[in-house]
């Protein structure tokens, strides 16, 4: 009986760097403001501004997708 408390307990210690590990979670991206679309623009023609706009920032990651998220939205 006391070998498995030990294990159990020896187990459980072993397991709490992977729970610490997680840390506090990592707050939104801001959100880049973008000038409004002309009228008469595609879908198309907004994906290839957006994503040129994106690239010339040289965002990344969630920041790249907020701007593309607010950026197609118009």
């Amino acid at each position: 009986m006391r070998y498995a408390v030990a294990c159990a307990a020896v187990s459980f210690l072993s397991a709490l760097p992977a729970f610490a590990a997680d840390g506090a979670p990592k707050p939104p991206a801001p959100v880049t403001k973008v000038a409004p679309a002309p009228a008469d623009e595609t879908q198309q023609d907004r994906m290839r501004r957006c994503n040129a706009t994106a690239k010339a920032k040289e965002l990344k990651g969630d920041e790249r997708k907020a701007y593309m998220s607010a950026c197609l939205k118009g």
